[in-house]
């Protein structure tokens, strides 16, 4: 048979570049034309239905069913005239993809015929079957019944002639199977929460969203060299491979000219993309080869993660058309960057105004600190729930290395921020001064402080970049509504604690002013040990962190323990984020992901082992035994076949390491596999299956250097990553 590799190969030097345009060189000619969105349903929708969409989507006011009833009408009229045939409930279940079940619009007739259908009740609910997918022991097999609900906020939208609309998942007892329902909470908590501390300033401020931009980062490779390798198809990353002599070393690939064949499937991209309403800005070059990154425009929260979900699965479905596989692994390649999904984050009012980015008056800028001041406390208050939130076995290869944030949580600020909450904790607050600008003669700095401010540290999880905060730590397959809820609630619960601390001076007859001042000066003292302006990836770090008093969870299992944990639950139950119930199956769901996930790449590395890559080491062997044999018959001098001897024993020592840390590694995971308690059954996949694939990778790849390359059946890294 062939060498699956060199047929690979073959197929990659004949493509050809499929041809891509647009509907129009204007992007505001068609942008959205393939979404349900509010412009379109004040065009189709009576007055009186339009306004109960408004209401629900800026108020949280329920839809009546007759109004309903008019939207589906609505939304049915515009999908059949764009040539859709069917629709679905679009939703997010705990699996970490979305998850969709389609259903024609054509009902059958009494006299034959058929007409299409689609009423108020089936655009609020419908009813897929919740035992199948993850639900941490919340529901049965036997207990089947899961409702999905219409979301109105997240519009619908039409893909492949298939009307998708964004929905909640829930059980029949009403618990939440999705990533989408604790996010709502927590971004209507945010809401509730910073409107109140926003009327200390103003008392127009009505409503506060959460803002979000999502950069994607993301590996291609062409679809033929990714069949030919087992280990990136089942588990999304290369568990052999030694690295290529040129990879990243040269810094030549980031923001470099973008390859023909990789542009063609970036505009294909960004044509689909903008055609469904995501407005993707920025494309370029990682660093890494063959690594890329889009990023949008900033959006609602709720909407922005939609959006990123949908991106995911339009960026597989288009990579296909252009012979492309698109990995969205963490670590996909051992040895050069990994990908990650940095989450900008800010908080905005409806009167526009950005609460975390400062302003040119005194006032505005009390109101930047409080804002700024009481997210650096919120994430130093739970670090290790936030920590919890971004934690999976993809991100554990990621975190700490290749410009990737380490694992112990850490907020960076820049040098001119950091010095400028110092000396307001130091200042004094002058309690008797009339002139409001000279109430403390730090806060005017801040505009001149922030104007060059351009310090950036890509060693930081959590760093503060202008105007707001960017959370490096998020994994590139994740779904961000897990650490955004996280975030969201903590950010939350902080305001409503600051909120208090603050009213009770106001009632003892502090000024406003200074009352606000007292509590900001008090939480940038207490929260000053999570602020780091160095070095994320050195020893000294780790030390000093272990000093501060800030936590290290470098794998999963443990860092988990933080969703779970008695303060967290109290946090979540004061807060109406998640129940305990809740909690506790989310927390079984994430250890199971864990420990399955390593489970299949255990069995993947002893199946390649044993079936690829011996017999092929073994291959080569006999070759050289046949050659070495044959200069020894011929009566020649050992001296002349040494070097076959000495590359024959190379082998074997490498393919007796292998097969015997492979035999010990199963036997590992047997002994795992017994074990009924989740935690632990994870946290020994962890340390003592997980353990050996490091020694029989490097062993691998060992015996990748010593064999004659036309026998090396698995494509090669340099092969990977830069033949496009």
């Amino acid at each position: 048979m062939p060498n699956i590799r060199f047929q690979a190969l073959q197929a990659v030097l004949t493509r050809t570049i499929p041809e891509t345009k647009a509907p129009s060189t204007k992007i505001s000619d068609f942008f959205g034309a393939n979404v349900f969105d509010i412009k379109k349903m004040k065009e189709l929708l009576s007055k009186e239905a339009f306004n109960s969409i408004v209401n629900s989507i800026e108020k949280g006011e329920t839809i009546p069913r007759d109004m309903a009833e008019q939207v589906a009408t609505a939304m049915k009229s515009w999908a059949l005239s764009k040539g859709a045939t069917h629709y679905t409930h679009w939703f997010q279940p705990l699996t970490g993809t979305t998850a969709e079940k389609h259903d024609a619009f054509f009902e059958p007739t009494a006299d034959g015929g058929a007409i299409e259908v689609f009423s108020g009740d089936a655009l609020a609910q419908q009813e897929p079957d919740a035992s199948s997918f993850p639900s941490g022991g919340i529901r049965n097999t036997f207990e089947a019944r899961g409702y999905t609900a219409w979301d109105p906020s997240s519009p619908a939208f039409l893909m492949a002639r298939t009307l998708c609309i964004p929905t909640v998942f829930v059980s029949y007892t009403g618990e939440a199977l999705d990533y989408k329902v604790p996010l709502l909470k927590a971004v209507n908590a945010l809401d509730k929460a910073a409107v109140d501390v926003c009327h200390y300033f103003d008392k127009g401020i009505e409503k506060v969203n959460a803002s979000l931009g999502i950069e994607q980062e993301y590996f291609l490779v062409d679809i033929a060299l990714f069949n030919a390798r087992p280990d990136l198809y089942l588990t999304g990353r290369t568990l052999f491979g030694h690295m290529s002599a040129k990879n990243q070393q040269l810094e030549d690939h980031y923001f470099g000219s973008i390859p023909e064949r990789v542009y063609a499937f970036m505009q294909d991209m960004e044509t689909e993309s903008l055609l469904l309403g995501i407005p993707l800005k920025t494309r370029h070059n990682e660093v890494a080869p063959s690594q890329f990154e889009c990023a949008p425009i900033y959006e609602e929260i709720n909407l922005a993660i939609d959006h990123n979900q949908l991106l995911m699965d339009l960026m597989d479905r288009i990579a296909k058309r252009h012979n492309f596989k698109v990995l969205l692994h963490e670590k996909p390649y051992a040895g050069i960057n990994g990908s990650g999904k940095h989450n900008n984050w800010s908080m905005i009012t409806n009167t526009g105004k950005n609460l975390l980015s400062p302003g040119k008056t005194p006032k505005n800028n009390l109101m930047f600190l409080t804002f700024f001041v009481n997210t650096i406390k919120a994430v130093y208050e739970h670090a290790d729930l936030l920590r919890a939130s971004i934690a999976s076995v993809n991100n554990d290869h990621r975190l700490g290395a290749n410009e990737a944030p380490p694992a112990i949580i850490s907020i960076f600020l820049g040098s001119q921020l950091s010095e400028l909450l110092d000396e307001i904790e130091t200042s004094r607050i002058s309690k008797k001064v009339k002139d409001e600008a000279l109430l403390w003669q730090g806060i005017p700095k801040i505009p001149q402080i922030l104007k060059d401010n351009t310090d950036r540290n890509r060693t930081s999880p959590f760093a503060f970049t202008g105007n707001k905060f960017e959370l490096r730590a998020v994994g590139s397959s994740a779904n961000s509504a897990s650490p955004m809820t996280i975030l969201n609630l903590i950010v939350a619960d902080q305001l409503k604690k600051f909120k208090y601390d603050v009213d009770k001076l106001l009632k003892k007859g502090e000024k406003k002013d200074v009352a606000l001042l007292i509590v900001i000066k008090k939480y940038i003292k207490e929260s000053k040990n999570i602020r780091f302006e160095g070095n994320g990836y050195s020893d000294e770090w780790e030390k000093e962190a272990a000093q501060r008093g800030l936590s290290n969870f470098k794998t999963t299992p443990k860092a988990l323990d933080a969703f779970i944990s008695e303060k967290s639950e109290i946090l979540y139950a004061e807060n109406s984020v998640f129940t305990k119930r809740e909690a506790h199956a989310r927390h079984e769901i994430l250890l199971e992901a864990f420990f399955k996930k390593l489970q299949i790449e255990a069995r993947v590395i002893g199946e390649l082992v044993m079936n690829v890559i011996i017999p092929c080491a073994i291959e080569y062997q006999s070759n050289l035994v046949a050659s070495a044999k044959g200069l020894k018959d011929l009566g020649l001098d050992k001296s002349v076949y040494q070097v076959q001897l000495d590359i024959i024993n190379k082998i074997a020592e490498h393919i007796n390491f292998i097969k015997l840390n492979t035999d010990q590694m199963v036997a590992e995971r047997k002994k795992a596999n017994d074990i009924e308690d989740l935690r632990e059954k994870a946290i020994t996949y962890d340390e003592k299956v997980k353990s050996y694939f490091q020694p029989i990778r490097y062993h691998v790849d060992k015996l990748e250097q010593l064999v004659d390359d036309s026998l090396w059946p698995l494509p090669k890294f340099r092969e990977l990553l830069f033949i496009k």
